[in-house]
């Protein structure tokens, strides 16, 4: 987008596919440096939890990469006040969905945009609340073997065969995908419009 262009080079810290599906969808020129950082923060608000997981994100980027607007995001899912991030097996990822299976949880997802030389500092969070339906454990364990979720928060895609499951969602459909879309543009678009202010 040409009112964006004088943000320079953007960077998508994330490996996500799906946070680069959604930003592709605003044609945002951009590449992808994935951070490497270690997602372990003591935090027991999920809204500061994953705000603080974004901001570490993409200021790992960000040190390298002093010129350029650095995009970091983290995803977490909350049922009552039960954090979970990304299953590790078999086991964990059947434990969350079977919790999940019936219930409405929460998806919170943090961005934080930065850019070291400008003293760009953005961050913020989106939350949706997501109901699903009572899931039978043949579905799954078919969703599990067939779609392995493990790189989803909560153990599941809302963009994928998972849909199927889902009753009703409250919020913004692209936050449970990763990236709340319209919050991510409007604060591009404020901050390349108070750019060519300056």
């Amino acid at each position: 987008m040409k009112n964006l262009d004088n943000l320079g080079r953007i960077i998508l810290a994330s490996q996500s596919p799906r946070r680069k599906y959604i930003l592709k969808k605003i044609n945002l020129d951009f590449k992808v440096i994935p951070s490497d950082i270690i997602e372990d923060f003591d935090e027991t608000s999920p809204s500061t939890l994953v705000q603080t997981c974004a901001f570490e994100k993409a200021k790992k980027v960000s040190m390298d990469n002093l010129n350029n607007l650095v995009i970091g995001a983290d995803t977490v899912v909350v049922l009552d006040k039960i954090i979970m991030g990304k299953p590790r097996n078999v086991n964990e990822s059947r434990e969350m969905l079977c919790m999940l299976s019936g219930k409405t949880h929460k998806v919170f997802t943090g961005v934080s945009i930065q850019n070291i030389n400008k003293n760009i500092n953005e961050l913020f969070y989106s939350m949706t609340e997501v109901e699903l339906h009572i899931i039978p454990d043949n579905i799954i364990n078919y969703y599990i073997k067939n779609y392995e979720p493990y790189d989803k928060a909560g153990s599941y895609g809302i963009q994928d065969w998972f849909s199927s499951q889902i009753k009703k969602i409250n919020g913004c459909y692209y936050n449970v995908m990763g990236l709340p879309l319209s919050k991510v543009f409007k604060c591009l678009y404020d901050l390349s419009v108070n750019n060519l202010n300056d």
